[in-house]
């Protein structure tokens, strides 16, 4: 889980436009911040099953936003692909 602060920097970092905190680039920058977040628990904590529920669970919301986003505005996609060093 990201803390207040940590969540405000990433929206910062990938709004559209001046109140915005749900656009698709918002949330997928936030969902990769939390699925590199669980990746590091996740490596010492083997067995947790839950986190690795989760885990998977964020990992396929953040697939399906990168492929609405790519439907809707490549550029975009592009952009934000390069943002995140993230993999086509």
């Amino acid at each position: 889980m990201l803390t207040k602060k940590e969540k405000d920097k990433i929206i910062e970092k990938f709004k559209t436009h001046k109140s915005d905190t749900g656009s698709p680039e918002v949330q997928i920058a936030i969902l990769s911040a939390e699925v590199e977040r669980l990746t590091g628990h996740l490596q010492s904590h083997k067995k947790d099953f839950s986190s690795r529920r989760g885990l998977l669970r964020k990992v396929g919301l953040r697939r399906r936003l990168l492929k609405y986003l790519e439907k809707e505005n490549e550029k975009s996609y592009e952009a934000l692909i390069k943002k995140l060093k993230l993999k086509k």
